[in-house]
């Protein structure tokens, strides 16, 4: 991390195959950036965009938009919320975030740009653990309350959880891999940062036993693209995210884990 008095600080927070460069001069940001990224910042990653960040006073109004808005007009995009205000060229690769002094402000633009970076890698964001056992990914996606933080408390120790919130999926030419991310659920705690090829996808559900049965291949398809992270309504990205999806289940497989909040579940998962 690069820090002068008389210039904005920068640092590369590599997250994925997408690493991204933060310039700010307001130590708090920074504080947020070390709180929450400290092990994704990377000395020699190039980046694929840099943003400068400019921290807003408390008193000044960023948006009057609430709710979220992603718009784009060709390669610039502007991403607004009531804690921020970002415009950013996705062919330049260079942006600008205005926010409030908060780690939600920055997550969520993380979380935003990444989503589109992938769309046009082949990649994706999913709401959903991960962790790596035996040197293999493992993908665990569900709606709200499925299980996905209780299935990563109850880890064991030979298993490198990744997340138990957001899981990031990359494509490359050795197939899909799973990569640690800092966005964190319920546990409030960063995954390692680590990668590993996938094994398998479980749509988790909560039962008297623990049992997997494979997914059929239209209905694994509808759950994987309801779980996955897309803020954009931009036509052909949305196509490019569909391609993603149904080309992914096409070469790991997919399946149901039904599981009773025990252990015993991760005898299931190797």
């Amino acid at each position: 991390m690069t820090r002068t008095a008389e210039i904005a600080q920068e640092v590369t927070v590599a997250i994925g195959d997408a690493p991204i460069l933060l310039r700010c001069q307001d130590e708090g940001f920074w504080a947020i950036v070390e709180q929450r990224y400290s092990g994704f910042v990377s000395e020699d990653a190039e980046p694929v965009c840099a943003f400068d960040v400019e921290v807003a006073r408390p008193e000044r109004s960023l948006s009057p938009v609430r709710e979220l808005l992603v718009q784009n007009d060709g390669d610039a995009w502007r991403l607004e919320r009531g804690d921020f205000r970002v415009e950013w060229n996705s062919r330049t690769g260079s942006g600008h975030i205005l926010q409030t002094a908060t780690p939600y402000a920055i997550d969520t633009v993380l979380r935003i740009v990444h989503t589109i970076v992938q769309a046009t890698r082949g990649g994706f964001l999913l709401h959903g653990a991960s962790a790596i056992r035996n040197g293999r990914a493992f993908l665990f996606s569900g709606v709200s309350g499925a299980g996905k933080t209780t299935i990563s408390r109850l880890a064991p120790k030979d298993a490198v959880l990744l997340t138990d919130e957001i899981s990031y999926i990359t494509s490359g030419a050795g197939g899909y891999r799973a990569c640690g991310t800092p966005f964190a659920g319920e546990l409030a705690r960063p995954g390692e940062n680590a990668a590993a090829p996938i094994e398998r996808l479980f749509f988790l559900a909560k039962g008297p036993d623990n049992v997997t049965e494979p997914v059929e291949a239209g209905e694994a398809l509808r759950l994987l693209l309801r779980n996955i992270l897309f803020f954009a309504d931009d036509p052909e990205l949305v196509k490019m995210v569909f391609r993603s999806a149904n080309d992914f289940l096409g070469k790991v497989p997919a399946y149901r884990l039904t599981f009773y909040p025990d252990e015993q579940v991760w005898d299931l998962i190797q």
